[in-house]
């Protein structure tokens, strides 16, 4: 049961938080950073608890649960360590001598954090670790369909420590919430993750205040492809076409949407892909057996659906997995496969167990790429081949934020690959990534002519014999 977000909450919420940001951003790092540390070690305290409710809430199965719980431990641990590196002593700057330049980081101001159901474990705690601990006060919006994995991940962070006047949590419908913090000038900055329609709403309403203007980091969705050539390794790539489309029902921002094949090898690797698909199983999560559990709703049921219906009239169906042993509680949509005639045929991201197929000839892999850059979106891109001068070509002219080349295209690890898209798919930095920490601060710097007291200090200072 979740009680929504009233009017008079979320002013208070919003009151609360901008009161407690002065003492907040001057608290020291070692100290805010302590906290998301002690976080970290509670979600692992609390693993089986939070896998259990990602399951039973988010349709999970107990891998991609766990995974999401290591995501979010790491992610605090990753996010402790740079804000100690980037805010615990000012950066020197160089200067003439007599003269002291450093530069400081400070937390904005309020940060709203706006999370997805998809990840409502790793990226909603992702957000707010990244904002806390660089000194900004935060108020946290779970997706709807995830509110009781937000709020228990909300209570491991009172218990480490984090005080509540800094955090608040508000559930509820996004346009409702949305409404009245994004037009209020004591929000300093947005983080998002969703869909890029949603994304541009929020950016037009942070535009319509005559206040400052509000940082926005926003992480949208893609028209993710993968490109094969004819000298990809065949099981490899079957391997990570099934994990890449269909792992976690096709409902992850990075998931492989269109798979590119040269005509020569097209009609075998749909062969051995449809066999492939057969061996999957659908059901509750709940069951260890499940290789592929729900869709997040009815909405998004209906959404598949039709499409379903949008390609039976423009494209080829070719395989869809029969659903006859599904479970009677849940929404399940079997993965399916169909196969178009170019990319434009696609309107928009089609999110779950849809698997589009587009043949090409050898020698237009600069149209193929080309295409993928016609979309707009620059998420994530897959590419098999053993050929070097493929893969630079493709990475000198992909215009999308991950490439992951003979590997599947899912499950970035913190740290070393670091999360986020360009164009329609997001403003950047990358989650995850060495440059995350910045955007949610602002710049200061001290210049001090030392020189004032009589000489330069440090340089009377040294030994010069």
């Amino acid at each position: 049961h979740v009680v929504l977000s009233t009017p008079e909450q979320i002013e208070q919420a919003l009151s609360s938080t901008y009161q407690a940001f002065s003492d907040w951003r001057l608290c020291p790092v070692e100290t805010r950073a302590g906290y998301l540390q002690r976080t970290a070690d509670l979600l692992e305290q609390h693993r089986l608890e939070l896998v259990a409710l990602g399951m039973r809430e988010g349709g999970r199965t107990l891998r991609d649960a766990l995974a999401e719980v290591r995501e979010a431990v790491d992610l605090c641990r990753y996010y402790a360590a740079n804000a100690v590196e980037l805010c615990d002593k000012p950066h020197l700057l160089p200067g003439p001598t007599g003269e002291d330049n450093r530069l400081f980081h400070y937390g904005r101001g309020v940060f709203v954090c706006i999370s997805p159901w998809n990840f409502p474990l790793a990226i909603f705690i992702g957000q707010i670790a990244a904002a806390l601990v660089t000194g900004n006060s935060v108020i946290a919006k779970p997706a709807l369909q995830t509110s009781l994995t937000g709020m228990a991940c909300v209570r491991l962070l009172f218990e480490a420590g984090i005080p509540e006047q800094v955090l608040h949590f508000l559930p509820g419908e996004g346009v409702d919430i949305g409404q009245y913090l994004l037009s209020d000038s004591r929000v300093a900055g947005v983080a998002f993750t969703g869909s890029s329609a949603t994304a541009q709403i929020i950016n037009r309403q942070l535009a319509n205040r005559s206040s400052a203007i509000a940082t926005l980091i926003a992480e949208t969705g893609g028209q993710n492809v993968m490109i094969a050539d004819s000298s990809a390794h065949e099981e490899q790539l079957i391997s990570d076409v099934l994990q890449s489309a269909f792992n976690s029902a096709g409902q992850r921002c990075s998931a492989l949407r269109v798979l590119f094949l040269p005509v020569e090898t097209a009609d075998k690797i749909i062969t051995r892909l449809i066999g492939a698909m057969q061996l999957l199983r659908i059901g509750s999560p709940i069951d260890l057996g499940t290789d592929i559990g729900p869709v997040i709703d009815q909405r998004a049921m209906v959404t598949l659906t039709a499409h379903i219906d949008y390609l039976k009239h423009h494209a080829k169906l070719l395989y869809q997995l029969p659903l006859d042993a599904k479970p009677t509680h849940g929404n399940f949509f079997p993965p399916t496969l169909a196969e178009i005639p170019n990319l434009s045929l696609l309107k928009q991201e089609v999110f779950g167990p849809i698997l589009h197929i587009i043949r090409y000839q050898s020698g237009e892999l600069n149209t193929v790429v080309d295409a993928v850059n016609a979309t707009g979106y620059g998420l994530t891109l897959g590419l098999h081949t053993r050929i070097n001068a493929t893969i630079e070509t493709v990475r000198k002219h992909a215009k999308v934020g991950n490439i992951y080349v003979n590997r599947n295209m899912i499950g970035a690890v913190v740290g070393a690959q670091p999360f986020g898209g360009m164009g329609l798919s997001g403003t950047g930095p990358k989650a995850g990534g060495s440059y995350y920490l910045q955007r949610f601060t602002s710049e200061q710097t001290l210049s001090t002519n030392i020189a004032a007291i009589g000489g330069n200090p440090w340089l009377l200072g040294e030994n010069l014999a």
